[in-house]
């Protein structure tokens, strides 16, 4: 509880600032519209040159360049997929990081994928998939990244999926902690695309490093069974620490498959404000086409939002 004379002093000190502030024109309201921050950030998850890459008609390391000077985009987010034996290379690592560097391209996160389940049934399984996490989360902290986006794939039934995926992402975080790291989970099959299963993962977990990545369209629980994408990002956003705009179709500069003005609103209701990533999986147009037209209606909404 505050003191008496804390709080005189407290209230004194306010004061004087609060005065201080409009003697120098610097009260709130005087804030210029050059100065405020866009509602949200845009970055380009690696995900959305899957076919180039795979096909090596691009290399992981030039992925930060062609971001930049093709898009003009200045943040990206790595899939581990694309450099899977390099994880404990540092040379490689460090490379990486100088390139995006270079090109004035922030790395935000890695998505970490094929390292066993967070949530196995089996304890020694499970503790085996934490410890596979641990060489990527060393490479987010080299690259300079803020999190590792990771899956929280268990068995069993509703509940002990819950306990067994929030038990192994507990592990991880509490091994990403020191580094900085953040354990982020994103919606991406099984019961992880149920929005309330996911959040009551989060609330078990019970980290402030451990967080989710809601994406647009990751709501397939199973072959017939799909999660509304609007309750679940909105259920998933109060724990988010990044956004995937995923992009499947376009049509008359709109995307078919999820309504953007909706979604980035339940977004930014939520009080998120940082980076969306652009997450193109559509066959037509092409991946360049198609980031740049949901770079467009990522901007074309926040001009719209922020009206």
């Amino acid at each position: 509880m505050m003191t008496p004379t804390t709080r005189r002093e407290f209230l004194k000190s306010t004061g004087m600032l609060a005065a201080g502030l409009t003697m120098t024109g610097l009260t709130e309201s005087s804030v210029s519209a050059a100065d405020a921050q866009p509602l949200y950030k845009i970055s380009l998850a690696q995900w959305s040159l899957h076919r180039a890459l795979f096909a090596n008609e691009l290399d992981n390391l030039d992925f930060a360049k062609v971001t930049k000077e093709e898009f003009g985009i200045d943040a990206v987010e790595y899939v581990n997929q694309f450099f899977k034996d390099k994880g404990r290379d540092q040379t490689y690592l460090s490379e990486m990081k100088q390139r995006a560097e270079d090109h004035g391209v922030k790395s935000l996160l890695i998505m970490v994928d094929g390292e066993g389940q967070l949530g196995d049934a089996d304890k020694v399984k499970r503790k085996q998939a934490v410890e596979n996490h641990h060489q990527w989360v060393e490479a987010a902290k080299i690259l300079g990244c803020h999190a590792v986006r990771v899956n929280a794939a268990s068995s069993g039934t509703y509940e002990e999926q819950q306990e067994r995926a929030a038990h192994g992402l507990r592990q991880l975080t509490e091994f990403a902690e020191p580094l900085q790291i953040a354990v982020i989970v994103e919606n991406h099959g099984g019961l992880s695309s149920n929005g309330e299963w996911l959040a009551g993962v989060m609330q078990k977990v019970d980290h402030p490093n451990c967080g989710t990545l809601p994406d647009f369209g990751n709501f397939r629980i199973k072959e017939g069974e799909d999660y509304d994408r609007y309750k679940g990002v909105k259920e998933l956003m109060p724990y988010a620490k990044a956004v995937s705009a995923k992009s499947h179709e376009f049509k008359d500069g709109v995307e078919v498959q999820t309504d953007f003005h909706r979604m980035m609103k339940i977004v930014i209701d939520a009080g998120y404000h940082g980076y969306v990533g652009i997450e193109w999986e559509g066959s037509t147009p092409d991946e360049y086409e198609g980031i740049r037209l949901t770079k467009k209606l990522l901007e074309q909404v926040r001009d719209d939002l922020s009206a």
